[in-house]
């Protein structure tokens, strides 16, 4: 269940408060209280059977004696009431509701099921949907609704937060209406047992009175459900979330070091980046981004020019960039002769800019116009602290202007009191963000920074990356299956390279031997010098008993190294079980950086991705970046660049650079084996060997259990990868034609497909006019959501390689999969011919296979091609003349 009746909980027509009362400091007393006080102006119903009027209002014994079924109705009854008042609200025809009850989880009824779980039983054959329990309710301040028992009401504005927390709810309701900021809905989200955080997202981001959505968040229980819903609101609005639980509660008890390493803070952080949102740390962070993002232009980047009238400011922002990771450019030869022109000749002649503490108001405006000309820089800082020379006032009244016109985002630091207080405010009317402290500021830059690149992330449109796995597929399989097969849930190290090798990561040559003598045969069939490893299922890290022999150049070498081995594990480990050596190839890689590619299994997420700095001491380097599959190059990348690591890859002193392009092969390919095996809970490639010849895997950990068959492949994933099943070939007017889901990689085809549209075309599509796609366009209609949305294209190969689109069918789901919306789209000089009918075809059964009910869409009159087309599929074609459109509907169910 998602959006479906969520407008009644937020726009109810009348309200009914159950259990409501005269009782001081109760529960029913104060939500009554609050509901009449904020101006609500539909009608209000109290129920209680002990009371004939209560502030002035009739109330009614139970809900089956209300004159009509309410709109919204708020329990705060006990626990044991609260199912048989949700199944008689359903009945009478309520669709929302509110359990402010606290205990539903632990008391049981009859039946022996939790009340909860007999609430939500008696509320689904109604849809009726559940906002708690357990929580403090809901806030609506534009329509004056004060649905919970919060100690003040909230102003009307444009934000919505969202929180888990009771208590952060009546904490930032207090902290936001000191600081008169307002909302448009306030939502206390208490134990989810119906409605969450994917729902109400999917309520935000279409929610016309919502700019902005802040959450609290403590955990998520449905991560396919959460990440669909959060990428679909953070592409129209920012989505900002303080995540409660930072620090780490201990490593988990694993059987590799990713396992220990990718806590749940790290996998929170992945989803929160991967979703396009933006991650705070404090309450004040959360309001101070959501100011900054709200007026922050449209330039990305870390390169922030500061200007300052003080040294000492410009120095403390300057050392708060650095600590955050940001960038001080250097200033070009041009600025700084631009700014000789303006300045005194004892100016700092360097970023940060002071100007000196005499400046007069014309220095100011003429060094902040030659900042904002550099191109250099990403973002201006402007620092003021009073003085006597000329009011702080006067010249934000002249800065003002040029900052407001600015192409690039300016942000301002007032330091002081009352001096700047008119400073600050002539800025706020501007829509400039000012802020206390330099180091306030340059937080608040580097929060719009890390916002862009998530949305990057999100709108990216990546180039191909060649992947050689296929092949081998069923090999990998076929070693996991035999593994479980014999009752054993680790493989050894040969059968786990042999499932890396069947993905195409290489990795050295690997034998297994029985006894030291056998060691020794392999040994010298694979050719000195060579490495010696125990080969035992219950030693998890083999160098921590000695079991690890390196550079053997010879027969004798080998056998006394095996031998010392299988001593020295009898008498630190007794009752480990020998099953023999593995022998490998020595890689002779001495500028190679070792690094560690691994998979983890989070309970919400599921499998996750980490990268890092390898070796032995991987765990306490913690030098580690987690992501979430499925990956492309872009986002191996990125995962990348988050770690120290990626500074010493770049090359340094007389040490090449390592191959990159490698390295993100490896994370794709691990990604794609995480998505084909269902069975793999935790893997560990460490080291693996980087240097600017490539990379090469020496040792590898996997460890496997049964997965659940009757769960598609892909359900533990949180984020659907392409669903390569779904392709296939046709034959359209003599040629054969791929039709397949359209992939992130298609963005340029996808523009020359455009380009290839007569205007009628599309504004049949489009509804207008439109020249060229933007590129977010071009993002959103390339990079889908898989789990809620399909697009088909049909491609036809070129001559000189690659592929080119030549239509395209589209459909969006709602988040219930009742309804979903579809378009359909040829190239212009290709119509006539049945192409259209091919890929609706596919579209059509692709909804039954969903399960979706009804397939709808909206077409112009003059459209005739298209409804011509929809009516010999079944649909239904209906004029719509208040909207000038034909409405199209194609029933499933």
């Amino acid at each position: 269940m998602s959006v479906r009746n969520l407008d009644q909980l937020f726009a109810p027509r009348s309200v009914a408060v159950i259990g409501a009362s005269l009782r001081p400091h109760s529960v029913g007393a104060t939500v009554l209280r609050n509901v009449l006080a904020a101006g609500f102006k539909g009608p209000v119903y109290p129920v209680n059977p002990k009371y004939d009027t209560l502030c002035g209002l009739r109330t009614w014994p139970g809900v089956e004696a209300l004159p009509e079924a309410p709109g919204l109705a708020i329990i705060c009854t006990p626990a044991a009431t609260v199912p048989a008042i949700v199944r008689q609200l359903g009945a009478a025809g309520t669709r929302a509701a509110i359990i402010l009850s606290a205990g539903l989880g632990a008391g049981t009824d009859a039946h022996g099921r939790t009340f909860k779980q007999a609430a939500l039983d008696a509320a689904r054959p109604y849809v009726l949907r559940l906002l708690g329990p357990n929580c403090v309710g809901l806030l609506v301040p534009g329509i004056g609704l004060n649905a919970s028992f919060a100690h003040t009401g909230a102003i009307p504005g444009r934000i919505a937060f969202v929180s888990q927390s009771g208590g952060m709810v009546t904490a930032v309701l207090d902290w936001a209406r000191s600081r008169g900021i307002g909302f448009s809905k306030f939502i206390s989200l208490g134990e989810s047992a119906d409605v969450d955080f994917g729902d109400v997202l999917d309520f935000l981001a279409s929610d016309a009175d919502t700019g902005a959505i802040l959450m609290y968040m403590e955990d998520v229980r449905h991560a396919r459900k959460f990440m669909s819903a959060a990428r679909a609101a953070a592409r129209s609005k920012p989505v900002l979330v303080l995540k409660a639980g930072r620090m780490p509660e201990g490593a988990r008890a694993a059987a590799s070091h990713t396992g220990a390493l990718a806590g749940a803070d790290d996998v929170y952080d992945a989803a929160i980046r991967r979703a396009g949102m933006l991650r705070v740390l404090t309450t004040e962070d959360m309001f101070a981004a959501v100011e900054t993002l709200a007026h922050a232009r449209t330039r990305g980047g870390e390169r922030l020019a500061i200007m300052t009238n003080g040294g000492g400011p410009g120095v403390m922002a300057a050392d708060a960039l650095g600590a955050a990771g940001g960038t001080l450019p250097a200033l070009s030869a041009a600025t700084l002769a631009s700014l000789d022109a303006v300045l005194p000749p004892t100016w700092s002649r360097a970023n940060p800019v002071d100007i000196i503490g005499d400046a007069p108001v014309q220095r100011y405006c003429d060094t902040l116009s030659v900042l904002l000309n550099d191109p250099g820089n990403d973002a201006v800082l402007f620092i003021h602290a009073p003085t006597a020379i000329v009011p702080s006032a006067d010249i934000a009244r002249a800065v003002a202007p040029l900052a407001k016109a600015a192409s690039r985002s300016v942000l301002a630091c007032w330091l002081g009191g009352d001096g700047v207080l008119e400073a600050r405010r002539i800025f706020a009317a501007e829509g400039i963000p000012a802020y206390a402290t330099p180091e306030e500021a340059v937080s608040a830059f580097m929060q719009v920074a890390q916002y862009r690149r998530n949305q990057d992330l999100l709108m990216q449109v990546p180039a191909t990356v060649a992947v050689h796995v296929a092949e081998g597929r069923a090999v990998a399989a076929q070693v996991v299956r035999a593994v479980l097969a014999s009752g054993r849930s680790i493989l050894t190290e040969p059968e786990a390279k042999q499932v890396l090798g069947a993905y195409g990561i290489p990795v050295v040559q690997t034998r297994t031997a029985a006894d030291p003598g056998a060691a020794a045969e392999a040994a010298t069939a694979i050719g000195y010098p060579v490495a010696v490893k125990i080969l035992s299922p219950d030693i998890t890290h083999k160098s921590d008993v000695g079991g690890v022999a390196l550079d053997l150049d010879t027969a004798e070498a080998v056998r006394a190294a095996a031998t010392r081995m299988q001593r020295r594990l009898g008498q630190l480990m007794p009752g480990a079980r020998l099953e023999g050596f593995t022998v490998q190839s020595m890689a002779r890689r001495p500028q190679a950086h070792e690094l560690i590619v691994g998979v983890a299994t989070d309970p919400v997420f599921g499998p996750v991705i980490l990268f890092g700095q390898g070796g032995v001491a991987v765990e306490v380097m913690a030098d580690h970046a987690v992501g979430l599959p499925p990956l492309n190059a872009v986002l191996a990348r990125d995962m990348i660049s988050r770690t120290r690591v990626a500074r010493l890859l770049a090359g340094y002193r007389n040490r090449p650079a390592a191959d990159i392009d490698a390295i993100v092969r490896v994370l794709v390919q691990v990604s794609q084996l995480v998505a084909d095996i269902p069975e793999l809970v935790e893997l560990d490639i460490n080291p693996l060997l980087a240097d600017s010849e490539g990379v090469i895997a020496l040792d590898a950990r996997i460890r496997v259990e049964l997965a659940d068959q009757t769960a598609s492949t892909l359900d533990r994933l949180a984020i659907r990868p392409y669903p390569a099943e779904l392709e296939e070939q046709v034959v359209w007017n003599g040629e054969t034609l791929t039709l397949r889901p359209i992939r992130p990689e298609d963005g340029p085809a996808h523009l020359a497909f455009f380009a290839a549209l007569t205007p009628d075309d599309v504004r049949y599509r489009m509804f207008v006019r439109v020249r060229e796609l933007q590129p977010s366009q071009l993002a959103r209609f390339t990079q889908i959501d898989y789990d809620r949305e399909m697009a088909f294209i049909a491609t036809r190969a070129l001559p000189g390689g690659g592929e080119q689109t030549l239509g395209v069918a589209r459909v969006v789901a709602d988040p219930d999969n009742i309804q979903a919306e579809f378009a359909v789209t040829v190239r212009s000089d290709l119509k006539g011919h049945g192409l259209g009918r091919v890929l609706m075809e596919k579209l059509i059964a692709y909804c039954r296979t969903r399960g979706t009910r009804e397939i709808v869409g909206e077409a112009l009159p003059q459209n005739a091609r298209v409804i011509k087309l929809v009516r010999k599929l079944g649909f239904e074609v209906t004029p719509n003349p208040a909207e000038d459109s034909v409405h199209l509907s194609l029933r499933l169910d």
